[in-house]
């Protein structure tokens, strides 16, 4: 579950393009560059929420309040499960930064400056583990993928390997293409070898197989 806030001075985000600024926020967060299966893409933006907000005040750090008449400040704060947390932050920085800067494009304002100044601040939040919720009960952050990628399993199973570069395999998990020569992130099943994109696809599988990890 990850929620995008967007902070804009009042006025800057034309209320009538608010939607079309959420959709561009999601797909930049879960966009073509992402190589996990599409199906479980498709459900992580099902738990993908954006919200806008234009505050009453906005003061920075020279005490001067922000004046909508300069070129607007920006603040993007995502949160998401603390696992999550730094391989989201990665690449969500810079992703939703070129979202802003398309935006000030599309408005007439010179997007090179979201690159150049400091007028636009993505902040990166873990939230603690069992401090998100579904379904009216804590969900961690293995529940949350098991969520995402347990009805899509048949059909990652069923995913062609044939055009597969050499010494790469698919996660069974999320369905992500993992290169078996740069990761320690493996396990033998019943002679298969496979392997994850991160430690907890690992850790869902092992459970799910019955397959102790060390320590």
């Amino acid at each position: 579950m990850i929620l995008i806030e967007v902070f804009a001075p009042a006025g800057v985000l034309d209320p009538a393009r608010h939607q079309e600024v959420g959709k561009r926020l999601i797909d930049a967060l879960m966009g073509s560059g992402d190589s996990h299966a599409e199906a479980v893409m498709d459900s992580a933006r099902d738990l993908t929420q954006v919200l806008i907000h234009e505050p009453a005040a906005w003061i920075t750090g020279d005490r001067h309040p922000v004046d909508p008449a300069d070129p607007p400040r920006y603040l993007i704060r995502v949160s998401s499960p603390a696992p999550w947390r730094r391989e989201m932050s990665a690449h969500a920085i810079d992703r939703l930064t070129q979202a802003l800067a398309e935006t000030e494009d599309e408005a007439g304002r010179d997007p090179g400056r979201l690159r150049d100044q400091p007028h636009a601040l993505v902040h990166v939040v873990g939230i603690q583990e069992g401090s998100l919720g579904l379904y009216g009960r804590p969900m961690g952050s293995l529940d949350l993928i098991q969520h995402m990628t347990a009805p899509h399993r048949d059909t990652i199973a069923q995913l062609p390997t044939d055009d597969l570069p050499p010494g790469t395999v698919i996660d069974p998990v999320c369905g992500m293409t993992v290169d078996l020569n740069t990761t320690d992130l493996t396990l033998e099943v019943e002679g298969t070898l496979h392997g994850f994109c991160n430690g907890q696809c690992r850790r869902i599988f092992a459970d799910e197989h019955g397959v102790p990890l060390k320590a």
